[in-house]
Order: structure tokens, then C-alpha cells, then sequence
């Protein structure tokens, strides 16, 4: 069973903001998912043969090169921007 205080950790690694309804909402919704999963654990699949849901050819091209982002619109939804660059905290000595 996820909890609300698991809710909470996940928001905030998704920088999401939730109020305490949705919080409540989400720790039966996200619990209801994992149970599902753990049904589909039981599910006999030793003799189901493994599938690909991408056509593998011609997943190798040739490269090209062709016009990028302009600096401006690539970091546009970027917490924060330090000259050209993502500005992200610092998590080593």
C-alpha cells in the first residue's frame, strides 16, 4: 500500500504541488496499480515468446545533420538557467 507520505515523496521529486484531497486520491489510485501488477505477476508466461511492439528494421540510419534548438527555446521550461546552461544543485562535496 502506497501511503500519503509516499505520495508526497514521489510529488516532490516531480516537483508537483498537491493538496491533501488529491494526496489521499492518488495513494488509493497508485496502490490500486500495484495490485493489478502484482496479479499480472501470477499470470503463467514461461510459454509466451517475447514481442517487440517496433518494427527493427531500418532502426540504424545514416547520420545527418540538421538544424538544432536555438539555446533560448531548449532551456524556455528550465527551472533555472545559468548562461546557456540548466542550473541543477549541487549533490557532491
Amino acid at each position: 500500500m502506497i501511503d500519503r507520505a509516499e505520495v508526497r515523496r514521489i510529488a516532490a521529486l516531480a516537483h508537483l504541488a498537491l493538496s491533501d484531497e488529491e494526496e489521499t486520491r492518488l495513494s488509493g489510485e497508485l496502490s490500486k496499480i500495484l495490485e493489478y501488477v502484482e496479479q499480472l505477476r501470477e499470470l503463467p508466461t514461461s510459454d509466451v515468446a517475447p514481442t517487440t511492439a517496433v518494427a527493427l528494421s531500418g532502426a540504424f540510419r545514416e547520420d545527418e545533420v540538421r538544424p538544432s534548438l536555438a539555446p533560448e527555446r531548449a532551456l524556455r521550461n528550465a527551472p533555472s538557467v545559468v548562461g546557456s546552461a540548466v542550473a541543477v544543485p549541487k549533490i557532491l562535496d
